[in-house]
């Protein structure tokens, strides 16, 4: 049995892409982060509000790239297992 790997290698190459493009987001939004603490004024919760939206990327980035991990191995095994299988015994 052979199946044509090629089109999960290109899914895979998506969410690849897509977690790259996660961590270029993070970084971008995180560049306008103030490492200083403020007390006063509106700022309190424009800094809350950032660390909330830092965390919802980073809690998709985690997950993506798990999945992208999971996915590539499961995807390299079988591919592993169809050239192991296609070889032929003597």
């Amino acid at each position: 049995m052979n199946i044509n790997l090629m089109p999960y290698a290109i899914f895979w190459g998506v969410l690849a892409i897509v977690v790259v493009f996660l961590i270029i987001y993070r970084k971008q939004i995180a560049s306008h982060e103030d490492d200083s603490i403020h007390l006063e004024g509106s700022v309190p919760t424009q800094q809350v509000a950032l660390a909330h939206r830092l965390a919802a990327i980073d809690k998709w980035g985690k997950t993506l790239t798990i999945v992208v991990a999971v996915y590539g191995v499961a995807l390299a095994a079988i591919y592993l297992y169809q050239v192991w299988n296609a070889v032929p015994t003597y």
